[in-house]
């Protein structure tokens, strides 16, 4: 019914910037919530940063100054601009979006994950 496909992971060298997007398609009404969570290997799935439909942001604490989230609402796609990248943030990085899609059913999307690797 809804499918969000990611965009833009990659390996870039400690202190480098990469740019993710996650654009979602199918039987969409709307989305409210939409984000980024990450797993490295052997951790759990974590928050990274999430955007509401009017654009207010929440990031977790190991993030904030360096990444930011932002979406296009007309193209249902949200990014994760990535600077000053560390090796820590090596992890598949997840697209989430809660979606509506009839006029009484909403869904938690996930994309498939997109590899950043940081390493020199």
């Amino acid at each position: 019914q809804v499918q969000l496909v990611e965009s833009g992971g990659g390996l870039v060298q400690p202190g480098g910037s990469l740019r993710l997007s996650c654009a979602a398609s199918g039987r969409i009404f709307s989305i409210y919530t939409m984000g980024w969570y990450r797993q490295a290997p052997g951790k759990q799935r974590e928050l990274v940063a999430t955007i509401t439909s009017g654009g207010s942001t929440n990031y977790a604490d190991s993030v904030k100054g360096r990444f930011t989230i932002s979406r296009d609402n007309a193209k249902n796609t949200v990014y994760l601009q990535m600077n000053s990248l560390k090796p820590e943030d090596t992890a598949v990085y997840y697209c989430n979006a809660e979606v509506r899609f009839s006029p009484t059913n909403t869904l938690d999307a996930w994309g498939q994950g997109t590899l950043v690797t940081v390493s020199s």
